[in-house]
């Protein structure tokens, strides 16, 4: 199973805009800082996400995004999906091909598997994310980062 870097970063992103949602809408910016993820890049993620509604955007001054349903309503397997990600690990990506154009012995195993790991990551929630305090405390820490930048470029100014 291998979830590449467009799925953990588009599930890093709606973390953080889940975490920071209680102020207004959240800039990319701010998430690309925040998380460490390229504005253009987030900027390819929120395109989908806003395609399979589970963000909505917010023009003008103060605008950025917002989540499109509460945070209950959101799974990480709707995120994941959102952006196209394949959770299969099957190494014929699903197609039953595997050996030599036919059924390998254990293609059934691993796409099995990957329905249950579709199924974990469908049983968790955004909201189920915000509450964790280990999640709070990284959130915390990254604020603190965040707003001590923002007074050091302000003093620059």
């Amino acid at each position: 199973m291998r979830l590449t870097t467009k799925g953990r970063y588009a599930v890093t992103a709606m973390l953080d805009l889940a975490l920071h949602s209680d102020a207004g809408p959240v800039s990319l910016a701010d998430i690309s800082e925040r998380q460490g993820i390229s504005l253009s890049y987030l900027e390819q993620l929120f395109s989908k996400l806003r395609r399979e509604a589970l963000v909505k955007s917010v023009r003008g001054p103060g605008g950025g995004y917002c989540l499109a349903a509460s945070a209950e309503q959101i799974s990480v397997a709707q995120v994941v999906d959102a952006v196209s990600e394949s959770l299969d690990a099957t190494k014929c990506h699903g197609r039953g091909d595997c050996q030599d154009g036919e059924i390998c012995i254990t293609h059934h195993l691993w796409q099995d598997l990957s329905g249950q790991i579709h199924d974990f990551l469908s049983g968790i929630t955004l909201a189920d994310l915000v509450a964790r305090r280990d999640i709070q405390a990284v959130c915390q820490r990254q604020d603190n980062r965040h707003d001590r930048q923002q007074i050091v470029c302000s003093d620059i100014s």
